[in-house]
């Protein structure tokens, strides 16, 4: 799956859709330290553990580079940047429950208004499904060449490479 690049200069206003949310009683923050566990037990069990061991990296920083979408004091989405690599945004995701009721984009928006807001000018979707949705919503556009990027660096190449010892 490709990249994608976002002008963060040029980002939709954050106050309607967290507005929205807010008035289904559902709020998009960031989380608090001692929500850290919570969090990441949720991301493991509902998406992977590998998207669970990059979120974690969101609370080596302070305020942590992630927020959470919560309903009623039960967590339904998570979104992070700065987590894979410095000024990517990822991983994400909402619960199937809680789909369709614009959970996802106020966590998008809030992590690229907070992304902006750290000095970036552009940021990076890594590995991006739904590049549709990315380039109506935000206005990203496909980096051609970039899969599989960063996510085919490390423990995975050396897996895959030929046996050097002969």
């Amino acid at each position: 799956m490709p990249d994608m690049l976002v002008k963060l200069y040029d980002l939709p206003d954050l106050y309607e859709p967290l507005c929205g949310t807010k008035g289904i009683g559902i709020e998009a923050r960031r989380p608090n330290p001692w929500e850290k566990s919570i969090l990441l037990d949720w991301v493991d069990r509902t998406f992977s553990s590998s998207w669970a061991l990059e979120s974690e990296t969101a609370f080596a920083a302070n305020p942590p580079t992630c927020y959470i979408a919560v309903e009623k004091d039960t967590l339904i989405g998570f979104a992070c940047y700065d987590c894979t690599r410095k000024n990517f945004f990822g991983p994400t995701g909402v619960a199937e429950n809680a789909r369709g009721k614009g959970v996802g984009l106020a966590l998008l928006l809030s992590c690229l208004h907070a992304m902006r807001d750290d000095g970036y000018a552009y940021a990076i979707i890594g590995g991006v499904g739904p590049a549709e949705y990315y380039a109506k919503t935000v206005g990203a556009t496909l980096i051609e060449g970039s899969s599989p990027g960063v996510y085919d660096f490390g423990l995975t190449r050396k897996a895959h490479a030929p046996d050097s010892r002969t």
